[in-house]
């Protein structure tokens, strides 16, 4: 969708305010680098330490940064709306206050360092390329039909994995031993991108219609994706056809497109 320069403004106004916002938030959830939840306290004041499992760490990060996104959403002019339904993108909806066509899909992503391989992390999915992204006008798994959101966000944490000890997590704590509680993620990285800028032209979930991140942290933080020399159209495209463009190989037989170099190449199109 070619924006008008009034909605691009926007974008460009709405991107400069969330990374802004993102950069702020380190000291607001971590004290010198170390997560400040520590785990579930029941009404006996027990405190019950989190499992290093990510999608429970994913949840709590969520909850935890929900009220500042409300702040967020004051400070910036704009309503907050959150999807009816689970599972339904994108995670957080921005309307402007004084132009309800100025909408901002945000979707919250988490993942962690790759401690194998410096400079990289795990890499996320950037919601599906089925139905919604297909028909922009359908309502089907999303909170407005696609086109009708004027960019499209990634807000996301990448974080360092601490593993503790079974002694430790079996362990139980009071209040009183807060302080003393190891933290099971640390020194976190908060960005803001255009999904587009820091998509890969390979799925985020094995066979799920997930489009997949890259994953060298230092490109993800400038949107130095894959298809940052290309345009969002062709990002676009290329996930609108994902696994249905058929193309001859070198031997002669029929293979599914399944890559930016073979989708470039199909199309004719040249780089730079």
């Amino acid at each position: 969708m070619k924006l008008s320069e009034k909605y691009y403004n926007e974008k460009l106004k709405f991107q400069l305010e969330l990374s802004e916002f993102a950069q702020s938030l380190g000291d607001k959830i971590s004290k010198e680098g170390e997560w400040n939840i520590k785990g579930f306290v029941d009404i006996f004041k027990n405190i019950y330490t989190i499992s290093s499992d990510t999608k429970v760490i994913s949840k709590i990060l969520e909850l935890h940064l929900f009220p500042y996104f409300t702040e967020f959403a004051e400070i910036t002019n704009y309503h907050l709306e959150l999807p009816k339904y689970q599972n339904y993108y994108p995670d957080i909806t921005f309307i402007n206050k004084k132009d309800n066509k100025i909408k901002f899909a945000v979707d919250l992503k988490t993942t962690y360092l790759n401690q194998k391989r410096q400079g990289y992390c795990n890499g996320f999915t950037l919601g599906s390329h089925g139905e919604y992204f297909i028909n922009r006008e359908s309502s089907k798994n999303i909170h407005y039909p696609y086109n009708q959101y004027v960019a499209h966000f990634c807000f996301g944490i990448i974080y360092n994995r601490v593993f503790l000890t079974s002694e430790f997590e079996a362990k139980n704590y009071s209040v009183d031993d807060i302080e003393n509680i190891p933290s099971v993620i640390n020194n976190f990285i908060f960005f803001a991108q255009e999904k587009w800028k820091i998509a890969s032209d390979k799925r985020g979930s094995g066979n799920t219609a997930n489009i997949g991140s890259i994953k060298k942290v230092d490109d993800i933080l400038v949107g130095n994706g894959i298809f940052s020399e290309f345009g969002e159209d062709i990002f676009n495209d290329y996930w609108i056809n994902y696994g249905k463009i058929q193309i001859e190989t070198e031997e002669g037989t029929r293979k599914t497109m399944t890559s930016l170099n073979e989708y470039i190449s199909y199309r004719g199109i040249s780089h730079g």
